[in-house]
């Protein structure tokens, strides 16, 4: 029986110009809402932090020292 990674979280490795998938699935989590990311909606991340974000405002708010 084939494995399905439907609304299984994939585990990345972020770097600069692009991701490597580590452990398959379909979504990554927004570290800053939690909300789920579609790989293919995927356009902000945090190499330094390993971080994916659902959105470019998420980003500078999780890069802005509070």
């Amino acid at each position: 029986m084939l494995m399905s990674n439907t609304d299984r979280p994939a585990r990345l490795h972020f770097m600069a110009n692009g991701f490597r998938v580590l452990a398959p699935g379909d979504h990554v989590v927004c570290a800053v809402s939690g909300t789920r990311i579609a790989l293919d909606d995927l356009r902000y991340w945090s190499v330094a932090k390993q971080e994916a974000y659902a959105s470019a405002a998420l980003a500078t708010e999780a890069m802005t020292p509070a």
